[in-house]
């Protein structure tokens, strides 16, 4: 991520991950989830924060998915079926789980569905937001093969290009490749010039925005300035985002065009309609295995020769290296695995409020 979202060392609070999972998986099994929904709920949070991904980690999403849970918007403990099938795909209802543990069961589906057939794609509605999608796609480089992830729809937050009110969601895409010796190729990113979640970091940390990343009220981009404090779902807002390239002369048609194609792919397709129309949200998961196209050595290999090149490129001035996707997230995941994962001070006062406010005596200092 960027500097600026980073929280500053003399702020820091570094807590040990397995101290963060604990306490993580006591709020989910608190809040009715069943011991295995709990621990998989916590290990998608928990990939982000040790991944560096913070935006999707337990510092902004716990007390969202705390509050959905107590106002019943969640369903602790759905019960998942598929609605429609072939050989090669399915579209599942979630009845109302949220996706931190829903999401992996439609991934497992795909990834099923390409071990015996080559191709596995899964569709989900009725379902919450599913955490990080890079944690779904890289699911299938575990089997050999390669994953994918979609996930939009409630248009709540980004302009079309020329447009001065919301039609989608942030839409966010991953793709994951598994490769022999490096880490795995890894593109995990939203279609909105920055993510939803890098907002609310900005204002809890009182720190400004770029130029052409939101737009006023009225669809007019802002320039480099502090976020008003109203929550992106917020009646009140005073802003919305941009897709990414922000301005149609830097390319925001093509941010556009690739949200448009992540609400057809998952709310569209798994039909619950357009996502601003029906106010709903939907998942995407696909998975390729590489042996039906190609040798799985070869493969590797190539990814190998492919990834490390890319990471010998010569840098530009001003610049130290090179990084392909999903480099940074492998070294800050062993970074933070020793020195801990570091917080905002107001993340651990939040795990300790509500600590107190369920009865778990939870300790992260």
């Amino acid at each position: 991520m960027l500097e600026r979202f980073h929280v500053s060392e003399e702020e820091e609070v570094r807590v040990p991950e397995p101290k963060v999972r604990a306490a993580t998986d006591a709020i989910f099994r608190k809040m009715g989830l069943t011991d295995e929904a709990a621990a998989l709920s916590t290990d998608v949070l928990m990939h982000a924060d040790i991944h560096g991904v913070d935006t999707h980690g337990v510092s902004n999403m716990l007390r969202m998915y705390v509050s959905s849970y107590n106002e019943g918007t969640l369903n602790p403990r759905p019960n998942m079926k598929i609605e429609r099938e072939s050989t090669v795909t399915a579209t599942w209802d979630a009845d109302r789980g949220n996706g931190l543990h829903t999401a992996p069961i439609a991934m497992q589906d795909a990834i099923i569905r390409a071990e015996k057939h080559g191709v596995g794609v899964a569709v989900m509605k009725n379902s919450g937001h599913l955490g990080a999608a890079g944690y779904h796609a890289l699911m299938a480089t575990e089997h050999d093969m390669i994953g994918v992830c979609m996930t939009g729809g409630g248009g709540f937050a980004m302009l079309p290009t020329f447009g001065a009110e919301p039609r989608f969601g942030t839409n966010p895409i991953a793709w994951a490749a598994p490769a022999r010796n490096e880490p795995p190729f890894l593109f995990d990113v939203a279609t909105t010039q920055v993510a939803a979640n890098k907002i609310r970091i900005l204002q809890r940390m009182d720190r400004p925005v770029f130029a052409n990343w939101l737009t006023d009220s009225g669809g007019v981009p802002m320039a480099e300035q502090k976020v008003p404090e109203a929550d992106i779902r917020g009646d009140d807002r005073e802003w919305y985002m941009l897709p990414f390239g922000g301005t149609r002369e830097n390319g925001s048609h093509k941010g556009y065009g690739f949200a448009c194609v992540v609400d057809i792919m998952c709310c569209t397709l798994s039909g619950v309609g357009p996502g601003f129309i029906s106010n709903q949200s939907g998942h995407f998961f696909m998975a390729y295995k590489v042996d039906a196209f190609t040798d799985v050595g070869k493969f590797k290999d190539d990814m190998d020769a492919f990834l490390s090149g890319l990471a010998a490129t010569k840098p530009a001035p001003g610049h130290d290296r090179v990084y392909y996707p999903g480099l940074i997230e492998a070294e800050t995941k062993a970074e933070r695995l020793e020195k801990g994962i570091p917080f905002h001070p107001e993340v651990v006062e939040w795990f300790e409020s509500i600590s107190a406010e369920l009865n778990l005596g939870l300790e992260l200092r």
